[in-house]
């Protein structure tokens, strides 16, 4: 069996994710032996971002992993993982004001978050049967299968480069709250900068990475249609 050259895009593509996933546990780590001045702890300090925010509808709430923080729009349910939740350390702080971010995305409704919000099902759809169809285009020869299965992965592309500015946005708006209000500052503030930054590049990694995939397909579908 001759070896798919294209995987080698693959392959590609997961050592740039498993960096930039290596690089924000590395930072958060490093900025979680780090308590904040103040001794705030996450939860503290999103209850006030929130309600300084004019947000008092939101719940927060423990969720079990490492770096499972979320926001859920549908539930209006802020999630600290267990190693953010009651911790006083400057990287809790910078992810709990960050998911707050996402909070207030949600009130002033902000475009990106409104479209990545409707992309979702397109995406879940384009992962799931992107692959089952390109491989039956080919197994048939049928092109045009073969083509729609890679359009349909270009939603999953789609996501992840609208939830660039989603996340970048969110997180420009947690360190202007944390600096504005007094909560950080100096070296503090810096490193939760950098906790965020890290976080940011696991979202660039997986677009590269998706990015990848997508040519991949494409190089797959047009080397089935010359045979």
């Amino acid at each position: 069996m001759a070896f798919d050259s294209t995987y080698i895009l693959v392959i590609i593509g997961a050592i740039i994710s498993m960096i930039a996933s290596w690089n924000v546990q590395r930072t958060f780590k490093n900025y979680s032996n780090v308590a904040n001045s103040q001794g705030f702890t996450s939860q503290d300090i999103a209850q006030r971002i929130l309600s300084s925010a004019g947000i008092n509808d939101v719940r927060i709430e423990r969720i079990s992993g490492n770096l499972t923080d979320h926001y859920s729009p549908s539930e209006k349910v802020l999630r600290l993982s267990d190693t953010v939740y009651g911790s006083t350390s400057v990287a809790a702080l910078g992810v709990a004001a960050h998911e707050c971010g996402h909070a207030i995305q949600h009130k002033v409704g902000y475009s990106a978050l409104k479209l990545r919000s409707m992309a979702v099902p397109l995406a879940n759809f384009g992962s799931t049967l992107a692959w089952p169809i390109i491989i039956a285009g080919i197994a048939m020869s049928w092109a045009g299968l073969a083509q729609f299965g890679v359009i349909l992965f270009t939603f999953v592309v789609f996501f992840q480069l609208i939830t660039l500015p989603v996340e970048f946005n969110a997180s420009s708006r947690a360190l202007e709250i944390l600096e504005k209000d007094s909560i950080l500052a100096g070296g503090e503030l810096q490193a939760a900068k950098k906790v965020l930054s890290a976080a940011a590049l696991t979202y660039v990694a997986a677009l590269v990475s998706s990015v990848l995939q997508l040519l991949r397909l494409i190089m797959i579908t047009k080397g089935s249609r010359r045979r």
